[in-house]
């Protein structure tokens, strides 16, 4: 799994317990899945469809940073269906899993449209190919 992307626990970030409040933490997820998506697919147009069953494994608090990590797990037609898994930076214990999340590519009109998409591309190779 690679991770992309880090965040530093705030203050602002945190439930009555004083730890990350769990909805912020998918906010973070559905995000970087939106972003490495819309990347991916080169449609800025692309949203999220579903997220399978979250696994709280730990929690975080104020002053944690944690990384988020996204693999790609296949490409369908109009669609790229991905996991995530978040973890702390310093302990590299796991806070969250997420076996499923599909993103969907639209059209102007907010229908699903084929990217014709198959593997995981990387924009410094797609800037040689032009």
């Amino acid at each position: 799994m690679r991770f992309h992307t880090r965040k530093w626990v705030k203050p602002e970030d945190l439930n009555p317990n004083h730890t990350l409040f769990g909805g912020r933490l998918l906010e973070w997820i559905d995000e970087e899945c939106a972003l490495y998506s819309i990347i991916q697919l080169e449609n800025p147009k692309t949203v999220t469809k579903y997220l399978s069953e979250i696994d709280f494994k730990s929690s975080a608090k104020q002053g944690d940073i944690v990384e988020i990590g996204i693999e790609v797990v296949k490409f369908g037609n109009a669609s790229l269906t991905l996991k995530s898994e978040v973890r702390n930076k310093m302990t590299h214990e796991t806070i969250i899993t997420v076996d499923k999340i599909v993103m969907v590519s639209l059209d102007e009109d907010g229908k699903a449209k084929p990217h014709g998409k198959t593997k995981i591309e990387f924009v410094k190779d797609r800037l040689y190919k032009e």
